[in-house]
């Protein structure tokens, strides 16, 4: 078991008036024990009381460590799991429950009267994996190194003729060769038009003369997970495509200006979207400013207008304004940012300036 961490969570069901929690998300079971399961259709949860008396249901065919500093409670494919279950909550008390636990399990636990009422309470997960811990921001450090290493090399992939789905497919032997497990979501390559749609995946397209080359990619290391993009462009850049990448790279540096404690992530979302608006550009950032990330690559958590949570030491998110004009070009430019005491570290450190690339490497 993670204490600190379980210390926190209960700190936070407290807060909402909770002695009892079922957690269900094997993500978040994970963070909280540094147990790791895929439980498909079974059931798999954990349950955390205020008195210590955490529970874990486990079906046969899981295959944990022998000591978890936890009870453990078996069950077969046969057993009556959800009135095993029930039997060890305190039925005269609300039940927090999580986000994931889905109607065929909620339903059966109500029927059964397994507590006095079910509260959803996943934002005392949530809110506490929203905040790293040393062990967890080290570990994001080293991703994101591996992340500024490979970014390196994606670049010198790119030469005439290469196709999107080229230059993806070698990507996941080059983030190994650097000491990453994987990736932490699909490469996103892009050039020239097809840039301008945030979430494209790789096709064949060939790079052109002049197209930008977008690309959004992280790998995980250690169980944590990088992301950043970087926009390039191919052995020459007109200057309106100068001119909008340079605002992006502004408004990434003025969002990341503003980070520290205390301050509204709405407002980092609003100075982005003000330098983009001020030039012209408005209408053509169609996405929130940034996401929380960790143990998965998108954690709840965003920096969005309509976040008007505050910034606390620990946190760590991306910061990724763009520009898209569709049938044209499209630029991101993205970081990822731990909050300090003082203000912020930025983590990804692979240079910002806009590169041209490609045989010649000149405009």
């Amino acid at each position: 078991m993670k204490e600190s961490r379980v210390e926190r969570v209960l700190e936070a069901l407290k807060g909402m008036g909770l002695r009892q929690m079922l957690i269900v998300d094997p993500m978040a079971i994970y963070y909280l024990t540094g147990v790791q399961v895929a439980p498909f259709e079974r059931f798999y949860g954990l349950y955390l009381r205020a008195d210590g008396g955490h529970v874990i249901f486990l079906n046969r065919l899981f295959h944990v460590p022998e000591e978890l500093g936890i009870e453990k409670v078996w069950y077969s494919d046969t057993d009556p799991v959800m009135e095993m279950v029930a039997s060890r909550m305190d039925g005269e008390q609300a039940l927090g429950v999580d986000k994931e636990l889905r109607a065929g399990f909620l339903i059966p636990l109500q029927e059964l009267k397994a507590a006095k009422g079910f509260v959803l309470a996943s934002s005392a997960v949530d809110d506490t994996r929203g905040v790293k811990d040393e062990e967890e921001q080290e570990k994001m450090r080293a991703s994101s190194h591996i992340n500024d290493l490979a970014m390196a090399e994606f670049k010198k992939l790119i030469r005439e003729g290469i196709t999107e789905r080229e230059a993806a497919a070698k990507m996941l032997k080059i983030y190994q060769s650097l000491g990453a497990d994987g990736f932490s979501f699909e490469p996103l390559v892009a050039f020239g038009a097809n840039a301008a749609d945030p979430h494209h995946s790789p096709d064949d397209t060939a790079v052109k003369l002049g197209d930008c080359v977008l690309f959004d990619v992280g790998c995980i290391k250690d169980g944590y997970c990088s992301d950043m993009t970087r926009t390039f462009y191919f052995r020459k850049v007109s200057g309106e495509h100068r001119r909008i990448y340079d605002t992006v790279r502004e408004a990434n540096e003025a969002a990341i200006a503003r980070i520290a404690p205390g301050v509204p992530l709405c407002e980092l979302d609003r100075t982005a979207r003000d330098l983009i608006g001020e030039a012209g550009y408005g209408p053509n950032f169609t996405h929130r400013l940034g996401h929380f990330i960790g143990l998965s690559e998108h954690e709840h958590g965003d920096v969005s207008s309509a976040n008007t949570k505050k910034a606390e030491a620990g946190m760590i998110f991306s910061i990724e304004p763009g520009i898209y004009l569709t049938g044209d070009t499209g630029v991101r430019v993205e970081d990822l940012v731990l909050v300090t005491e003082n203000g912020c570290e930025v983590l990804n450190h692979y240079p910002k300036e806009l590169e041209i690339i490609g045989e010649g490497g000149a405009e």
